[in-house]
């Protein structure tokens, strides 16, 4: 069996397959990054320690007998589809959703206008946002100079969503870098928010309160951070109809109302810095010239129908810098089946549909199977469902052995390919702890792929 991602959809599937023992099988987790864990490594906010840590477990399934990493490996241009189809009995899709949804207003496009993915990918150390010098991709390094631009001259961000990742996105950009000092972040980007001046943060989502997506814990948080307010106008928080059904029928909803409440609720401190939260707001568009200068605002309701609708007024907020965080979307793979519609590969129960029918050696998981919905824990049940779906495959003889044990490394022998296996990650893991030890922290990310490359080496000296 081949897998193609190693982030939490991709190794989980691996792990139902590992644990099962009803069919004897290998599983290659295929990477195109140097490392393993996907969005837990380059997704999850690096001072949410506790989150992150679900590396260690995903870790324990790649080192298992039956299952082997590919990292530095690209489907799609080291190897085609097609050709990695031949060389395994099975293939699962599971490698994410990698762009990110538009808000499709007047202005997005404008410098300082950027997608909560890329200042994600950013603070994460992701080798994509951080090129190598000596191999440009000139697309990268403008996202990477304009994120540093944009932090040190932003003064009042707004943020678009009301999801986990905008409180993410939202508590790294307020913080100080003392605060986040003790993080794994890489030292580039603590160097660029050490010039940080952001103030005044704006919070905008298009329903109310009762329609927020976060976890109460991640909320929290931002009621904990030293000198800075939380400002929620209480109108906002008044329930109509739909939201107090939601409420009641939600205890996350229910919870996070409370919260809401009591922050509604509290004085001003006189903090220096504040978050602001505006629900039943949306932005009609993003002004500016040559950079945002600030963002107009409709207020919104719920129609008969259940649709949201302007109620009119359009106040404008002032902004150096929006990031929209209105959510991911799959994009297509060489080779693969995709639905532009719905930004995913067309499946039934992971089962992949290719031409109209079933193809009886693919499956799919993960967001690219789903959507970009729910935790981490949720792609556990998800790859679930999918390797369920392939062993009873199996069982039935729609996917047979053909003897193709080693065929996958024989082909990339042939094409020069020297995959990362974990020893190699192993050396990258010891070389980011030495760094953030060097530096009187725990780890240091390394950003840079050719950095990866080079601890990942049998000969890696200390850097």
């Amino acid at each position: 069996m081949a897998i193609v991602g190693a982030g939490p959809a991709g190794i989980y599937a691996a792990e139902a397959l590992s644990q099962q023992s009803d069919v004897a099988v290998e599983v290659a987790v295929i990477d195109r990054l140097p490392v393993p864990f996907g969005l837990v490594r380059y997704g999850v906010a690096p001072d949410h320690f506790s989150i992150r840590s679900i590396r260690n477990t995903l870790e324990r399934t790649l080192e298992k007998p039956s299952v082997r990493f590919y990292g530095d490996v690209a489907i799609g241009s080291d190897l085609s589809i097609a050709e990695l189809r031949e060389s395994v009995d099975a293939v699962i899709y599971a490698y994410g959703a990698g762009t990110d949804r538009r808000l499709e207003i007047p202005g997005e496009q404008l410098p300082g206008s950027i997608a909560a993915a890329e200042l994600v990918a950013w603070y994460c150390g992701h080798p994509d946002v951080h090129p190598d010098t000596d191999q440009p991709s000139l697309e990268d390094h403008l996202v990477a100079a304009a994120i540093d631009e944009l932090i040190s001259t932003s003064r009042h961000a707004v943020v678009v969503g009301v999801g986990n990742v905008a409180l993410d996105v939202a508590r790294v950009l307020i913080k100080t870098v003392d605060d986040l000092d003790d993080t794994d972040m890489a030292d580039e980007v603590l160097t660029s928010l050490s010039r940080k001046n952001i103030t005044d943060i704006h919070v905008l989502g298009r329903r109310g309160p009762a329609y927020t997506t976060f976890t109460t814990k991640e909320l929290r948080e931002l009621g904990q951070l030293a000198d800075v307010d939380v400002i929620i106008d209480p109108a906002d928080l008044e329930l109509d109809p739909s939201s107090q059904a939601v409420v009641q029928q939600n205890k996350v909803a229910a919870r996070n109302l409370v919260v809401l409440q009591e922050w509604a609720a509290r004085p001003l401190s006189g903090a220096s810095r504040h978050i602001s939260f505006h629900f039943w707001s949306r932005p009609t568009k993003i002004i500016g010239n040559d950079r945002v200068t600030a963002v107009e605002v409709e207020r919104t309701m719920i129609n008969s129908d259940g649709f949201v609708v302007g109620a009119g007024r359009r106040p404008t907020l002032a902004a150096d810098l929006v990031v929209r965080s209105v959510g991911y979307r799959g994009l297509p793979l060489p080779g693969i089946p995709f639905d532009e519609r719905t930004g995913r590969v067309p499946h039934a129960e992971g089962r992949v549909i290719r031409d109209g029918s079933f193809s009886p050696d693919e499956y799919v998981t993960g967001w690219i199977k789903r959507g970009p919905t729910g935790v981490i824990g949720t792609n556990k049940s998800d790859a679930v469902e999918t390797v369920t779906s392939l062993l009873a495959d199996v069982h039935d003889g729609a996917v047979q052995a053909h003897g193709r044990s080693g065929k996958l490394d024989r082909l990339l022998a042939q094409r020069g390919i020297k995959a990362l296996d974990m020893p190699a990650w192993h050396r990258i893991d010891a070389a980011e702890i030495e760094l953030g030890v060097s530096h009187g922290r725990l780890r240091t990310t390394l950003a840079h792929r050719r950095e990866l490359l080079a601890a990942a080496e049998d000969d890696h000296r200390p850097m």
